[in-house]
């Protein structure tokens, strides 16, 4: 491959102009080695960001077709970032606990570098794809509120990581020489939004009483119960959105699971790879108990559930519909695990029970929510007004 042969990306074929002076629609095609053209049979009106199915494409052909090189030893100038990716899809992200989730961000990564060499990977090509990145909306975006909300940075951050790893696996497999670094951008301060239990309680109320209206009437359909339910074992258990939508009222094979006699949340699949967002199993409070318990004799499968199946992320958008109802700004289904650890640690648990409870680790519990905690620098404020005692001060004489 010569130096200047490009690595495989998307590239916008124009339609031709028809007979009565129309241009018809053009086609989005994956070029690669300046010779390679396959036509993704994507089209569209004109060129622009290219589709999600037009990147699921150049993602299929990386991953199928194209031959990956395995020479030992190369310079980072001879190694193309695609093939870089494609072997980390193909060899780590099957172990990895989320692989679809890494299989996304690898795609969103292929679009940006897949026509690059590992050469190419500076400080300011890394800023630049957080800017591109930024720009784009959400892949999974379905409503017109959504397409306009942008990725963040935080995502961004993620998905270099991901091209790290990815550059760091392929090196350590031996088919790169040269130590290539990813500049990262700044992770985001720990959010400080936590609800009262004012607030918690109007959205749980907010949720559970909302009623659909038809031709601006009410009806009787309670299409925000199942988000009632999410918040109130987000609430007592602080545990993450994904880990409760998964939940089941019993044993179930792939997933996290509530043992209803013995009142354990089993956060994470058995056989399930544990993460650094660690989830282990976590006593429910009887309260909550209560609730599951009568759910499960009502019929339901899962803790929270629409028409028998679990929600997942189909949460989200209910969700933000019921703060908008609690009339509850900067509220995400993650505040409620950030609202159960300052709860906690107000309450004055130690920090060792708490950290156990959460699966968060002491060093982060201190960190975020140490100044929840009662009596916090209580002696050091006190101190520092108090005078000297006649003790301190006759020492300090005798000293002089």
């Amino acid at each position: 491959m010569s130096a200047e042969a490009k690595g495989p990306r998307l590239w916008f074929k124009r339609g031709n102009v028809a007979a009565d002076g129309k241009r018809r629609l053009g086609t989005w095609t994956i070029k690669d080695d300046g010779n390679v053209r396959i036509s993704t049979g994507i089209r569209a009106a004109r060129a622009g960001k290219p589709p999600q199915a037009a990147q699921d494409a150049l993602a299929r052909y990386i991953l199928e077709r194209r031959e990956v090189p395995r020479e030992k030893h190369r310079g980072a100038d001879a190694v193309e970032i695609a093939d870089v990716i494609a072997v980390y899809m193909k060899e780590r992200a099957p172990h990895q606990a989320r692989e679809e989730e890494v299989l996304q961000r690898c795609r969103a990564l292929l679009l940006f570098w897949g026509d690059k060499r590992l050469s190419a990977v500076t400080g300011r090509t890394c800023r630049e794809y957080v800017d591109f990145r930024l720009a784009q909306g959400h892949r999974t975006a379905k409503s017109d509120a959504a397409k306009k909300k942008r990725v963040s940075t935080g995502t961004a951050r993620h998905e270099l990581e991901d091209l790290r790893a990815a550059i760091n696996y392929h090196r350590k497999e031996g088919y790169c020489r040269e130590v290539v670094e990813v500049t990262l951008p700044d992770a985001a301060d720990p959010r400080d939004r936590w609800l009262t239990r004012s607030e918690a309680a109007r959205l749980i109320w907010a949720a559970w009483r909302f009623r659909e209206e038809q031709k601006g009437h009410p009806t009787g359909r309670r299409s925000r119960r199942h988000v009632a339910r999410f918040i109130l074992v987000a609430l007592y258990t602080g545990t993450r959105a994904g880990a409760v939508c998964a939940a089941s009222l019993g044993p179930v094979k792939g997933t996290g699971w509530i043992d209803l006699e013995r009142g354990v949340f089993y956060r994470r699949a058995a056989g399930q790879r544990e993460t650094k967002k660690r989830q282990p199993p976590v006593q429910i409070p009887d309260r909550l108990l209560a609730h599951l318990r009568r759910w499960h004799a009502n019929g339901q499968t899962y803790a929270v559930e629409w028409n028998g199946q679990p929600v997942g992320s189909g949460v989200e958008k209910a969700f933000a519909r019921a703060c908008e109802d609690a009339k509850l700004v900067g509220v995400t289904p993650h505040t409620l695990r950030h609202t159960a650890a300052t709860w906690l640690v107000a309450n004055g648990t130690p920090f060792e029970k708490a950290s156990d409870f959460f699966g968060m680790t002491i060093e982060t519990l201190i960190r975020v929510y140490r100044h929840h905690a009662p009596g916090f620098q209580q002696e050091a404020a006190d101190n520092i007004t108090r005078k000297p005692q006649a003790a301190n001060r006759s020492t300090n004489r005798s000293t002089a």
